[in-house]
């Protein structure tokens, strides 16, 4: 037992001896026992606080510390001895991380509206040796049993590489790796800001500028893609130096840049593309010892009301850039709805495919090539074509789609469901009791470029037990003329698993003749141009006369295709032509029909 005594007094007698004390004992046993749980709970208070990883500073009613962990006076350069007694806003200043402006203390509003604050973002704290760092904090107020305010405490951590990561994460997914402009994505987002200007504002005045590098595939083929990476940076200098300061520039895509002129009338946008074009013209780019000039096709689009949507300007902006093109490249040309309706169909037609490709409405067509004469034939031979069923139920021919397939490089998805639809329903197996035949396939230009699409044929022949010659690929001339080496390793790869191919248009090429040598063909299909007329321009006979010679000196098979009177089938005879194919033999009709369908 614990006592204390209180009031004691020494008690005399008459006689001034001591003869007592007088006095109150208390017992004290359970106010120690309660004082040094107190002591002990405040003890290990402290421990944590000290121990914890948060910044953490309490404050009386008044907003003076009390107490700053360790980890506050390392982020805040104050020591816990001279910090106690001070305003908190005398040591600790904050400022928002986005307009650098000084930030209300937290703990002053804590303390004013007697409420919780939750975790600030895009704080700032300026600590006493004058460095920033970003920090995350909250704070809460104190209270006592009967409720009153009787201080704050405050938690803060730093969060410094949390927001460089953050804004490492976004810088990167709002600009290109290679030239540090903004990126398609980021562009299209400032893009709506101007658009939305636009249809808000008849006065708002801003132009779209879509530049598209020419030849720059030729610097990539002929020095490969380091080069073309470096011509690209080189390339982002020139343009940086003659757009604006407020302008944004960015990299769309591959050889693609677009440039948002803000507040810009449309004669001073002429100028500012015309100076574009005219510095990346008069620019050389040196590799390795050689010179390469690029040129740029730039198209133009005024950001208007009339062009509701970014879709809807950035489709302008690729309309007038692939007309600049088409003109002849290195050329400047201004957006107008009406001077361009071939581009707008083409565009249209891209939706569309896809439209047809999601809701299975391309079919497969086939028209017989048959031999001239009685000459004898081990197999019968049917080209396969592609045909598109619209959204009304008519049939659409390829010329109406193929030039936006082969433009806007869908080509080579739509060949892949057509050898696939070829080799499922309609060439032949190794069956008994069926003769076997040959189905062409057209395969386009873009398909004989992709390099996964040899792999592709690769794989879908291997999973097929094709009887050698019962698949015959037929590319243009002008397709395999333009990438010769790959279009013979391509050729060659397919023949070694039985392939047959036919070099169709033949004779509408500028040196057809001497590149039989190189192409290992089967068959060489006159083009319709000298079928049709074959009795009638003694030119075209003569075309076609010489076709049919060579084709007999090398061992290739002839086919004219467009026969359509028998006056041109016994002109083919009479000049040696091997097959003929056209109305007048047959006309193109549906697989269902197929002799053969499986």
């Amino acid at each position: 037992m614990l006592v204390v005594v209180d009031n004691c007094r020494v008690v005399r007698d008459p006689n001034g001896r001591v003869c007592g004390f007088d006095g109150t004992l208390t017992d004290i046993t359970e106010r120690k026992k309660a004082e040094t749980a107190v002591f002990q709970a405040k003890e290990r208070a402290q421990v944590t606080l000290q121990s914890i990883g948060d910044a953490v500073i309490t404050t009386d009613s008044e907003g003076r510390i009390d107490y700053m962990n360790p980890v506050a006076e390392s982020l805040t350069g104050w020591e816990n001895r001279e910090a106690q007694g001070q305003l908190i806003g005398d040591v600790l200043t904050v400022v928002d991380e986005t307009t650098r402006e000084r930030s209300e203390n937290p703990v002053a509003r804590c303390l004013r509206e007697g409420q919780v604050l939750g975790l600030a973002e895009h704080t700032v704290l300026v600590n006493r040796r004058g460095q920033e760092i970003a920090i995350q904090d909250s704070a809460a107020p104190i209270r006592d049993r009967a409720g009153n305010l009787i201080g704050a405490v405050m938690v803060f951590h730093d969060v410094s590489k949390e927001r460089r990561l953050h804004r490492a994460l976004h810088y990167q997914a709002s600009h290109d790796a290679l030239t540090g402009l903004i990126n398609r994505r980021e562009f299209e987002n400032r893009l709506t800001v101007a658009v939305e200007d636009a249809r808000q504002n008849a006065q708002a005045r801003h132009v779209l500028l879509y530049l598209d590098l020419d030849q720059f595939k030729l610097v990539n083929d002929t020095c490969g893609h380091p080069a073309g990476d470096l011509l690209l940076k080189q390339i982002t200098g020139v343009i940086q130096s003659r757009v604006r300061g407020g302008d944004t520039l960015a990299r769309l895509g591959g050889d693609e840049f677009g440039i948002l002129l803000q507040d810009c009338a449309r004669d001073q946008a002429l100028r500012i593309a015309e100076n574009l074009r005219q510095a990346i013209r008069d620019y050389r780019f040196t590799w390795q010892g050689g010179v390469l000039a690029v040129g740029a096709s730039i198209g133009i689009v005024e950001i208007t009301n009339e062009i509701p949507t970014v879709a809807n300007v950035m489709s302008a902006a690729d309309v007038a850039c692939y007309s600049a093109k088409d003109s002849g490249r290195n050329r400047v040309r201004l957006y107008t709805p009406d001077d361009m309706p071939e581009r707008h169909r083409e565009m249209h037609w891209v939706s569309k495919l896809a439209r047809a490709r999601d809701e299975s409405r391309f079919e497969l067509f086939y028209q017989p090539i048959v031999p001239i004469g009685s000459r004898p034939h081990e197999r019968e031979h049917f080209e396969l074509m592609l045909r598109l069923r619209d959204e009304t139920g008519t049939i659409v021919t390829p010329a109406e789609f193929i030039p936006a397939a082969e433009r806007y490089n869908i080509m080579p998805s739509i060949d892949r469901w057509v050898v696939r639809q070829a080799l499922d329903r309609v060439v032949h197996r190794i069956e008994s009791g069926v003769k076997p035949f040959t189905v062409a396939v057209n395969l386009s230009g873009t398909s004989l470029n992709d390099e996964r699409f040899l792999e592709f044929l690769i794989a879908e022949l291997s999973g097929n037990e094709l009887v050698a010659g019962a698949m015959c690929f037929e590319i243009t001339e002008t397709a395999a003329i333009e990438n010769l080496s790959n279009v013979v390793y391509f050729m060659r790869e397919l023949k070694n698993r039985g392939c047959h191919f036919a070099l169709d248009d033949f004779g509408s090429g500028l040196s057809s003749f001497m590149y039989l040598k190189t192409l290992p063909v089967d068959y060489l299909k006159i083009d319709g141009q000298f079928v049709e007329n074959v009795t009638r321009d003694p030119v075209d006979r003569s075309m076609v006369a010489a076709i049919s010679q060579v084709g007999n000196a090398m061992g290739i098979q002839t086919i004219a295709e467009r026969v359509e009177s028998p006056e041109v089938l016994a002109e083919l005879g009479r000049l040696g032509i091997g097959f003929a194919q056209g109305f007048y033999i047959a006309k193109p009709r549906s697989t269902d029909e197929f002799p053969y369908l499986r």
